[in-house]
């Protein structure tokens, strides 16, 4: 059988369509519980034919800034003092280029509740729903249409963003029904976004909050990151569109073409270095210590302030109701501690009243959460990770290990995990009707499947999957699977074209014989 081959190339877009738009004093807090009338509005300076979006925002926060409102504000923390930040006298401003607390914990970003806590969960609401496609610098963007829950201290003028976010919750109806027996599955595709993946959610605030430290002359000359691929791409563009250096440590070998040429293209500096993932992190912590280099992984803090975003929009896309379960892919761990956070958040600020169960899925390959978990867990240990089809998730050593315990712990949590055939074949299913999946969402619609069987997951459970990634960074995976090309694979799904003489009668025949085989 004849192998097949794709070529694609996608067009990014580094700069927002320049509307003149005026800009609404409404989607700022003033002291009332809901945006103020267009009527109590107070007078903007008039604006120009030629202002764009930026230096409207710049007119807007004149404006904004002469009236009474709360001032919202974020700082590290310690994360072990999450639970309660007075506990711990150790804090940070996030103008300050720290990774790690006094004791070598993970840092978290916390912001100041009792401000937020001034205006009920109505307001936060009607306040968000405001925002949603607008061109208004730059509440376009899913992530900065909750800027005062992200960086609530950045200037608008600072901000580097490619209105990221809003993207689609997608109605799973044939799959759920044809696979599960489920009627209100969905699918959050967080790939469709700039450069194809979730990573755009957490890279244009920390892309953001270096361009604030470069203005203010903090020593950093350039940006850097460890990837098995879509934290590169997402680094790469976002700095290239902001004008500053990107260095990119890349394991050789070990990522798809399509997740290579983006940061190629953006102009980073691509190290392709002859070890895997853990071993690229180790290196770039090391560098990062030595030169004025800014950290961009999921260690910084700073990315998951975008990410969990996505979880606001899930309940806000379905009217501020919760749903049962949500289901992330795993690897590097800070993504489901996002979600916990956005949704903990929600709940916290009146918005909603509980949050979903969370479910973390790992490629068996690459499973070292898992297995901690199914030892209740008593002792982590990390893995090496063996290569997986879910490359970005091909992670032995999580950074965010105890961030996705405590997320987990607190949302009453499950984690499961795929194998190779496993996540190939519920691809390739979700392809069938109508998905073009990547291998990571295989890997969360595996968990799914057995959390269905298993009955955890009834099947009228509202049901959200995470979908981490466009489908089209993964065609070679396609290509092989459905060329049934992959060892020790039977490839149960696999739709490989018909070769046919280029006759009208063999292809009448070959027609005839597949009509025949749907008619049933």
């Amino acid at each position: 059988m004849a192998a097949f081959s794709l070529f694609s190339s996608a067009h990014i877009a580094t700069k927002p369509n320049l509307h003149f738009i005026k800009a609404s004093t409404s989607d700022l807090p003033k002291s009332s519980p809901l945006p103020p009338s267009p009527s109590t509005q107070p007078q903007q300076p008039p604006l120009k034919p030629h202002h764009n979006i930026r230096e409207e925002a710049r007119l807007h926060n004149a404006v904004a800034n002469a009236t009474n409102h709360p001032r919202f504000t974020a700082k590290y923390v310690p994360f072990t003092a999450i639970s309660d930040p007075s506990s711990s006298d150790e804090s940070y401003s996030l103008d300050e280029i720290v990774y790690r607390s006094q004791s070598g914990s993970l840092l978290d970003v916390h912001h100041d509740m009792s401000a937020l806590k001034h205006f009920d969960g109505a307001y936060w609401r009607n306040l968000f729903d405001s925002r949603v496609g607008k061109t208004t610098w730059p509440f376009g963007s899913g992530v900065w249409s909750k800027k005062e829950w992200v960086l609530p201290e950045i200037d608008d003028d600072d901000i580097i963003s490619a209105f990221e976010g809003n993207s689609n919750l997608f109605w799973a109806e044939r799959y759920g029904k044809q696979f599960l027996g489920m009627n209100d599955l969905w699918v959050k595709h967080c790939g469709i976004s700039h450069t194809g993946s979730f990573k755009d959610l957490g890279m244009t605030v920390l892309v953001s909050q270096v361009n604030r430290l470069r203005k203010m002359n903090k020593p950093l000359v350039g940006v850097g990151c460890a990837s098995t691929g879509d934290t590169s791409a997402a680094l790469s563009a976002y700095c290239a569109a902001a004008g500053i250096p990107s260095i990119v440590f890349l394991p050789a070998n070990r990522i798809s073409m399509a997740q290579l040429v983006q940061p190629i293209a953006n102009g980073a500096f691509v190290l392709s270095i002859d070890t895997d993932f853990d071993g690229c992190m180790q290196l770039i912590r090391e560098v990062t210590a030595e030169l004025p280099i800014y950290l961009a992984n999921s260690l910084n803090s700073l990315r998951l302030e975008g990410q969990k975003t996505a979880a606001v929009e899930i309940v806000q896309q379905f009217d501020w109701e919760v749903p049962d379960w949500v289901i992330v892919p795993g690897g590097n761990l800070g993504n489901i501690y996002a979600f916990y956070k956005g949704f903990s958040m929600c709940k916290e600020l009146g918005l909603v009243d509980r949050i979903p169960r969370l479910v973390c899925a790992q490629a068996a390959n690459a499973n070292p959460l898992y297995l901690y978990y199914k030892c209740g867990w008593k002792e982590f240990n990390p893995v090496k990770a063996n290569t997986t089809f879910a490359s970005a998730i091909q992670i032995g050593d999580p950074v965010s290990i105890d961030r996705a315990v405590y997320a987990l712990k607190n949302s009453n949590g499950i984690v499961e995990e795929a194998t190779e055939e496993e996540l190939m074949d519920a691809m390739a299913q979700a392809d069938s009707t109508g998905m073009f999946t990547c291998p990571h969402t295989g890997v969360a619609l595996t968990a799914l499947i057995k959390l269905r069987k298993s009955g955890v997951i009834g099947p009228t459970d509202r049901t959200v999957v995470v979908s981490t990634a466009h489908g089209l960074k993964f065609t070679q995976s396609k290509i092989d699977y459905h060329s049934k090309d992959i060892k020790d694979m039977a490839c149960r799904f696999a739709n490989p074209p018909v070769q046919v003489k280029a006759d009208f009668g063999s292809v009448m025949d070959v027609l005839k014989k597949y009509l025949l085989s749907k008619a049933h």
